[in-house]
């Protein structure tokens, strides 16, 4: 059984929350973890390099001059890579670095990250978190109140909400994320995880809607 305490926007305790920790993943396979990762670095990899090979840059393709009689070292076309301007020997190609691994997989892995938060207490559990207008003053202030100035914050709300987006997107090392967008990169990357309440009744599917 996991118990976390609930936080207000002054950091004050004002509740607790228990669930079963097999609600969220029956363990931590760190294996799993580990290639969920380095696929999702992969898919982010730009494979657009690109140096024009012999037959790719402009020039004639006909020898230079006679093979023999002219007292100079054998020649071929001008576009060969031992000339100034010719082609690459071994020119790179543009390369797609992405794959993907089964979808089960990669759900199952973004559960067992946010487990892993939960075990190593680095879970932050808010009240709520509704703004009515775009201000960041009010972002800073609960992270301050939380203890959280210092850290990288993963911000986890219920659902879409373009006003705290804006209110917390020019600060440094936070990240929001709504609980249905989250993926095991993102949690696992960001030290600390500030999470609303809602947004875990929607984790731990006790969300009515």
């Amino acid at each position: 059984m996991i118990s976390v305490a609930i936080q207000d926007k002054a950091g004050k305790e004002v509740g607790k929350y228990e669930f079963d920790s097999t609600e969220l993943a029956s363990g931590v396979n760190r294996q799993l973890l580990h290639d969920v990762v380095v696929m999702y670095e992969a898919n982010k990899r730009i494979g657009s390099s690109k140096t024009k090979s012999r037959g790719m840059v402009r020039g004639s393709t006909a020898k230079l001059y006679r093979q023999k009689g002219t007292g100079r070292a054998r020649a071929g076309s001008a576009r060969g890579p031992v000339r100034r301007g010719g082609g690459h020997t071994f020119a790179k190609t543009p390369k797609d670095w992405s794959y993907r691994l089964p979808k089960k997989a990669v759900k199952l892995a973004t559960r067992m990250a946010i487990l892993s938060k939960f075990e190593d207490e680095q879970v932050t559990l808010v009240d709520e978190l509704a703004l009515e207008v775009p201000k960041t003053k009010e972002v800073t202030g609960m992270l301050a109140a939380l203890g959280l100035t210092d850290t990288s914050c993963l911000l986890t709300i219920d659902g879409h909400d373009p006003v705290v987006w804006k209110s917390a997107r020019n600060i440094e090392k936070v990240q929001v994320s709504p609980a249905a967008d989250l993926n095991a990169y993102d949690v696992l990357r960001q030290r600390q995880m500030v999470l609303t309440k809602s947004a875990l009744d929607r984790l731990l599917g006790r969300s009515e809607a």
